[in-house]
């Protein structure tokens, strides 16, 4: 049996997907990130946008392209994924319908904002649902958005639901939606990290997350030339509040994100080493260094080595032999 198949008994492995989910709107912004994503591998996803990326007007057209530009040959990795409009607007279905004809077998993902309940949320998969199985497609993966109160007040279920994998934070629409109770600097740090309503929703999405073997992913930092401001959010936010992935908006963020998340070298070794001797002894308890081990903790261990093989850190020569 697989080492996740033993860890793992009757439940699902939780969720591996890169550490890092890179925006882009414009047909510029998403050729310069597909080549990105051909020099770097994929260790980190990129999310086409239609809600904030098609100019009015043109919204039929730019999920033509989109969906064009995900089925295409450039697409190498299949680790892109599309932001459609939100579950109020008039282009939401017309969005799923026409990406999902062009690109329902090479899709990623699709993300869907600005749901403000359980309810929206089973509607609007079962709406991708259906579109997707007109092309073949069987349990496209969903990412939410959380950035309404109804949705933060339903975010256990929501997380809950088997086909989401991965929850986002929406750090200024949901500041928006205090209507001033919350200062706007709440929207980019220190705040974010320190007002309580802020911290509250950003736990109650990891929690969430955890408990159900799902991704969550911080919101986007706003500083674009200043690195050190980027990777200190990211620490932050994988240290202090348990996420293991974050939006992107500039390619100058990619890289600090993925290093902020990538779990320790000398972690990685000891996590190699520990499941090794596991597997060796068909996953009974080890001693390792004076440290009793046991499934409880090859399960962490085991997350250890799927971080870094998500985050493209070579792993190694004695994992090979396990994974």
């Amino acid at each position: 049996m697989h080492p996740s198949e033993v860890l793992f008994q009757g439940k699902c492995p939780p969720v591996s997907i890169p550490a890092c989910d890179h925006y882009a709107g414009s047909e510029k912004l998403m050729r310069k990130s597909l080549a990105l994503q051909q020099e770097l591998g994929p260790v980190f996803d990129i999310t086409f946008d239609c809600e904030d990326g098609a100019a009015h007007g043109n919204e039929k057209d730019h999920a033509h392209l989109l969906g064009t530009l995900v089925a295409g040959e450039e697409n190498q990795f299949a680790r892109i994924g599309a932001r459609v409009h939100d579950v109020t607007s008039e282009f939401f279905e017309q969005d799923i319908e026409i990406i999902l004809q062009h690109a329902a077998q090479k899709l990623a993902y699709l993300v869907v904002p600005k749901v403000d309940s359980l309810a929206d949320t089973v509607n609007a998969i079962a709406l991708v649902n259906r579109h997707a199985h007109k092309q073949g497609r069987e349990q496209l993966p969903v990412h939410v958005l959380i950035e309404t109160h109804g949705a933060l007040a339903d975010v256990f279920a929501i997380a809950a639901l088997p086909q989401v994998e991965c929850l986002s934070f929406g750090v200024m629409d949901f500041v928006s939606a205090h209507y001033g109770a919350i200062p706007g600097n709440a929207m980019r740090s220190p705040g974010q990290f320190t007002h309580p309503l802020v911290a509250r929703a950003k736990l109650e999405i990891a929690a969430a997350c955890h408990a159900h073997g799902k991704t969550p992913s911080h919101n986007v930092t706003t500083e674009i030339n200043d690195t050190s401001v980027v990777a200190s959010d990211a620490h932050r936010a994988a240290a202090e509040f348990g996420y293991t992935r974050m939006w992107s908006i500039h390619p100058n963020q990619i890289k600090p994100i993925l290093k902020s998340f990538a779990p320790r070298l000398s972690e990685v070794n000891e996590a190699a080493e520990i499941l090794a001797q596991a597997h060796a002894i068909q996953w009974g308890p080890i001693q390792h260094n004076g440290k009793l081990h046991d499934r409880a903790s090859y399960r962490y261990y085991w997350t250890i080595l799927q971080r870094a093989q998500a985050s493209g850190l070579t792993l190694p020569a004695v994992a090979q032999t396990i994974l």
